[in-house]
């Protein structure tokens, strides 16, 4: 299974709704028209609904996919908008080739050694949560590297 649809399972049903809410775009939630398809609402008629409801239901869909890149994109996203420079100093002390967050293709491949480091670093200046979510992006951009994996699913525990 892919690390953002793991992770967006260990989210209590606050975190995910604050995610949500942060992509929220005048007063429309990144997922409120397939809510509304699910709930046979019309599109605009789905802000009658509470925001916390409608969060709910686009957590239930995205489970229900199972789809992976919906949980990379809306993951990515979210941390985009709420704290990009969180991104951006990860890839810049790993040294990954990036343009403004977005990776290069020919881009190293952090070790492990760099990725602690790097991890201890944000931790003193970004959210705990928002660090441990970008691991979980990060595990699924580089499956190959097995200590983002570890590193989110040891975090989601403490």
């Amino acid at each position: 299974m892919a690390a953002t649809l793991e992770f967006l399972e260990t989210l209590d049903d606050a975190r995910f709704q604050s995610l949500y809410e942060y992509l929220s775009q005048d007063g429309y939630g990144p997922l409120d028209g397939d809510v509304a398809a699910a709930l046979k609402f019309r599109p605009q008629a789905i802000k009658k609904l509470p925001l916390a409801t409608r969060a709910k239901h686009a957590r239930t869909i995205i489970a229900r996919k199972r789809n992976a890149e919906l949980s990379y994109e809306l993951l990515g996203a979210y941390l985009f908008r709420k704290d990009k420079a969180l991104v951006l100093e990860f890839l810049d002390a790993t040294g990954v080739k990036h343009e403004d967050g977005m990776i290069a293709g020919d881009a190293k491949i952090p070790s492990a050694a760099e990725i602690d480091k790097a991890v201890a670093t944000l931790d003193g200046s970004h959210d705990r949560g928002d660090v441990t979510t970008y691991m979980a992006v990060c595990a699924q951009t580089w499956p190959e590297v097995p200590r983002f994996d570890a590193l989110w699913r040891e975090r989601v525990t403490k």
